[in-house]
């Protein structure tokens, strides 16, 4: 009897052990900090782990980066507005710019602007990059190619030149697709009618060649114009895994129709996005509404379509930096339904004043920048800056 009663004894103390540990385990874990679990893009039964995430400072004291480039996992290169292309090497700013562009005109919203590599930058070292400029009396947009010389560049060739540009509403986002072309965004130059117009550069998604040439391909025989009736994109970005194209635009702001409006669009060839003819959640048969619209205006400033693992909850969201949102916002496309988004989020812990580009870093991280001198934010203590969400 007295052999029982230890064998129980001794159970009750694993069994109680067992129990305990189970407690410990769980009550320890730390609670998330970032956004709701999502369903598995890839299998909607199955939830993601979210991972959680602090923001790290990357680098500090820039003059309004526009873009922000990786060329390898330990090197990226930014654009400031007032012309120059700067360098962090190793998580270190370089105090010498990579080059600098002492004819841009950078007085309002436009200045040096997008930046891209060439899909064969491994080999050729070509960067891509866009700017406005005087050019006979007028303000215009060029394109241009660069060589990378490692702590120089040097202009290559001229790309694309007489852009339509204005201090308002100047574009220009750049970026090579799946296709291997070189996709440019640009803004109506504050006259919205451009945007209509199939002579015209203004207001439109165009499509090149590599060396500047037209695609035998695009939808406009002889011409670079890809999709129209734009207001003002200033990202683009396409789904890694389904080939599908979005952008995302700023809406009217009192000066040219009801302020709001801001837009996330599927692009496809020959698309007529509807400005000025339609805005904000009007329609009109054979122009194409955008798959969400956003009023408040938040000033969509870039775009972004996850892709990596360190993130999982984040798996082919579509972000963007707002400016007047002043965040990092992001938004779910349906898988099934590339024309749908099925849910729509912004980090509530990205507080650092106005979001402008976002990027997918080689690390997997989201990497973004703030444009709070840019003359309409509110620059805190070495603004401008990088920063990046990394897993706690």
């Amino acid at each position: 009897m007295k052999d029982k009663f230890i064998l129980l004894l001794i159970l009750v103390l694993i069994a109680t052990g067992t129990i305990i540990f189970f407690i410990r385990q769980t009550t320890n874990q730390e609670p998330s900090t970032n956004t709701p679990t999502v369903n598995n893009p890839t299998n909607p039964d199955l939830p993601l782990q979210e991972v959680p995430y602090v923001v790290e400072t990357v680098a500090e004291n820039l003059s309004v980066p526009w873009s922000i480039l990786f060329t390898d996992p330990s090197r990226l290169l930014v654009t400031e507005r007032s012309g120059t292309i700067r360098r962090i090497e190793h998580s270190v700013l370089q105090q010498e710019p990579l080059i600098q562009f002492p004819e841009v005109s950078s007085n309002g919203e436009e200045g040096l602007m997008g930046l891209t590599k060439d899909p064969d930058y491994d080999t050729n070292k070509y960067l891509y990059t866009a700017y406005a400029y005087q050019k006979n009396g007028n303000l215009v947009v060029k394109v241009v190619r660069l060589i990378d010389q490692g702590n120089t560049a040097v202009v290559d060739q001229t790309i694309l030149d007489d852009i339509p540009a204005a201090r308002n509403h100047a574009g220009t986002r750049l970026s090579f697709g799946p296709d291997n072309k070189l996709y440019v965004t640009t803004g109506d130059a504050s006259e919205r009618q451009i945007a209509q117009n199939l002579e015209s550069l203004g207001g439109k998604i165009l499509r090149l060649n590599a060396d500047g040439t037209i695609p035998s391909d695009n939808p406009f025989s002889g011409s670079s114009i890809y999709s129209y009736g734009h207001r003002n994109p200033q990202g683009i970005a396409w789904n890694p895994i389904t080939g599908h194209m979005y952008e995302t635009e700023h809406g009217p702001s009192l000066f040219d129709g009801p302020p709001g409006g801001d837009e996330i669009n599927r692009i496809v060839s020959g698309g007529n996005y509807g400005w000025p003819l339609v805005s904000h959640t009007n329609s009109q048969q054979g122009l194409i509404d955008p798959l969400h619209v956003y009023t408040p205006a938040v000033a969509p400033a870039s775009a972004m379509v996850y892709s990596g693992s360190v993130f999982p909850q984040f798996t082919q969201h579509l972000f963007f930096g707002g400016l007047v949102g002043t965040g990092l916002y992001h938004a779910q496309i349906d898988p099934d339904n590339p024309d749908s988004v099925t849910s729509l989020g912004k980090l509530s812990d990205v507080a650092f004043g106005r979001i402008r580009e976002v990027v997918e870093g080689p690390d997997g991280y989201i990497y973004f920048s703030t444009s709070n001198k840019d003359g309409r934010g509110k620059p805190a203590e070495n603004d401008d800056r990088i920063l990046r969400l990394v897993p706690r």
